[in-house]
């Protein structure tokens, strides 16, 4: 197995410092985190959009289906977190990603069960607030990232740098605009210790999102997506009819319970189940814009491997 050493590997038991964003009912499944974690990366199942029972089900699946590590996004806003808390302690993955909420309502829990928990940030402020309640690491999430990204709007490669900075001793896990081994390179030299990849891996065989959210995203330009949702709780999204009627709305200044109707109307899971990729949330990056390709998930593995060898052969020597 090839092996990149870094701080986030290390603290994981990872071989490869590539992570699999947990994406709404793209990795609410076994199959895609199975297929990262297999091949060296970190698997991460989404639990934010999952029943009880099926949630149980898939973490004893992708339990049974590796002896590599593997991880658990948990969005701390979704409806009986906590009892997806209690769930998660009986199955006791070897890493929780949380997001959305704070790290003391869940950290010692896991802790004393043995997870590493990494908690997703936005901010420097947010970081070191994680980083004294006591979380393992972070995730930093810059404003190309696909979902929801930061309030500030602040790029990945500022943010990642800027909390690198502020935290020099907590590894760090980068996501936003990263789709290939070029992307890790430049983010492990500001200091990130692994690349968190949600968009390219959308793009993935194993993906559970209809194939046309997966042929939309490949047919995205760099400048195809819109943030939509301000004010109500800002979304990337691919630019479709929902994002131009949202983005009418906003620019005209509409009531704001008018915009609400409008951007309740449309669901990522119309867009992810159902492959309505007109009115549909079509959550997707700016990374978009560099995916090619549908391929398995242990190529894309294998590829970002490929790619961060040539990038860093590439780098021009210091003479």
């Amino acid at each position: 197995m090839t092996r990149i050493e870094t701080p986030v590997t290390r603290l994981l038991g990872i071989d490869l410092p590539i992570v699999q964003a947990g994406m709404s009912w793209a990795s609410s499944c076994s199959a895609l985190p199975l297929a990262v974690s297999n091949a060296g990366g970190l698997g991460v199942v989404a639990a934010g959009p999952m029943r009880l029972s099926d949630l149980d089900r898939t973490l004893s699946e992708v339990a049974g289906g590796t002896d590599r590590p593997w991880a658990v996004n948990l969005p701390l806003y979704r409806a009986g977190a906590d009892e997806v808390i209690e769930l998660l302690l009986r199955h006791r993955p070897p890493v929780l990603v949380a997001s959305q909420g704070g790290p003391r309502r869940y950290l010692d829990r896991f802790h004393d069960v043995g997870t590493r928990c990494l908690h997703v940030v936005a901010g420097v402020e947010h970081a070191e607030k994680a980083v004294a309640a006591g979380v393992d690491g972070l995730v930093v999430v810059g404003a190309e990232a696909g979902g929801h990204p930061p309030p500030a709007m602040v790029t990945t490669s500022v943010l990642v740098r800027a909390v690198a900075r502020a935290v020099p001793s907590v590894p760090l896990v980068a996501s936003g605009g990263i789709a290939d081994g070029a992307g890790l390179a430049a983010v492990l030299a500001l200091g990130a210790g692994a690349a968190q990849f949600g968009t390219r891996f959308l793009a993935s065989t194993e993906s559970a999102v209809h194939d046309a959210y997966k042929q939309a995203v490949l047919d995205a330009g760099v400048d195809g997506t819109r943030t939509v949702g301000h004010g109500l709780g800002v979304i990337r999204v691919l630019d479709n009819d929902f994002a131009a009627r949202m983005r009418s709305l906003e620019a005209s200044g509409a009531e704001e319970e008018l915009r609400r109707k409008a951007f309740q109307a449309s669901t990522l899971r119309d867009a992810a189940l159902h492959g309505d990729v007109t009115e549909g949330k079509v959550e997707a990056g700016q990374s978009a814009g560099l995916v090619d390709a549908l391929l398995p998930a242990a190529e894309i593995v294998a590829r970002i491997v490929r790619e961060y060898r040539a990038a860093r052969a590439g780098l021009p020597p210091i003479t």
